[in-house]
């Protein structure tokens, strides 16, 4: 191709609608603007914060700010306590997210299978518990689950037995929360590609003699691949940063720090102890295991030619 034909080539692509244009930019530009007011200057403050010596005594102007450079890093990873809380913060949201995509993709085939009025009662009863503040249900599963007068109990005979005494227990009940609350997002998203899958090809399954579980897994999963990605995305991100039921239901992180995770402990780091720069830097920490996770998430399904 001679030079000529190359640049008027370029040429036709500039000029061809969408080709070279900076429309779609200046469309975007008005909500990348409020984006970067309230994403990224937030995250500029909190890296800052994190390279100072920030307590109570900076915050009043009684000492000056002096940089600490990875000072509080250092700190913070030669803390034991953060290591621990770091484990059972992966391992707790790990276990909230397999269950809230199982409850979720479960309930939402179970939607195409029912009638209209139970469809239309299970999807407002699944909505109810999405909208409720996290405050309001954490406050309302503590009383179910209340070892005085709380009815769980008394149905399964367990007397005056404490979810939130032991460790595994208050754990487990914040689980339970956390799903309760969450499982919708995931049923009506998984619900909505269900519909959008044609029906031609389920049935041409079902007369093959695939079971439910083998369409599943077979069939709908590997077309819904896309949606999937985005729910356990937003799964991961809600559930490694889950910070009021923890807090409400455990009274502030369990008995001696026993349930503890990562979003509380920078919380009592930054607030209970005023050592905001400690605090900022937990945040940071946060910020680029939950950037990892999902890049390479994103990564390993690209890998496998998904086009997201």
């Amino acid at each position: 191709m001679s030079v000529s034909a190359l640049r008027d080539s370029r040429s036709a692509v500039r000029n061809r609608p969408g080709g070279g244009s900076w429309t779609p930019w200046l469309y975007l530009a008005p909500a990348l603007v409020v984006l970067g007011g309230l994403l990224l200057y937030p995250i500029y403050q909190l890296g800052l914060i994190s390279f100072f010596r920030y307590t109570q005594a900076q915050v009043s102007g009684g000492e000056p700010t002096s940089f600490e450079g990875f000072g509080n890093y250092a700190e913070l990873f030669g803390d034991g306590q953060f290591w621990q809380v770091l484990l059972a913060t992966v391992l707790f949201a790990a276990a909230c997210v397999g269950a809230t995509l199982a409850v979720g993709c479960a309930l939402a085939v179970l939607l195409t299978r029912v009638r209209a009025v139970p469809r239309l009662a299970l999807m407002l009863a699944a909505l109810g518990a999405w909208a409720t503040p996290a405050v309001t249900g954490s406050t309302v599963w503590l009383f179910l689950f209340d070892p005085d007068f709380g009815p769980v109990n008394r149905l399964l005979g367990l007397g005056d037995h404490s979810w939130t005494y032991g460790r595994y227990g208050a754990f487990l009940l914040v689980l339970l929360e956390v799903v309760w609350c969450s499982f919708p997002f995931v049923m009506v998203t998984v619900y909505a590609g269900i519909r959008a899958v044609p029906a031609e090809v389920l049935e041409a399954a079902a007369l093959d003699g695939a079971s439910q579980w083998r369409i599943w897994r077979s069939v709908l999963a590997p077309m819904l691949r896309p949606i999937l990605t985005v729910v356990t995305i937003q799964s991961v991100i809600w559930d490694f940063k889950v910070f009021t039921q923890i807090y409400v239901m455990t009274n502030g992180g369990g008995i001696a720090g026993q349930n503890l995770v990562l979003n509380v402990y920078a919380y009592q780091k930054a607030f209970a102890s005023s050592q905001y720069g400690l605090g900022s830097a937990i945040g940071v920490v946060m910020l680029l295991i939950l950037l990892a996770v999902t890049l390479g998430y994103l990564r390993s399904l690209r890998r496998q030619g998904e086009e997201l």
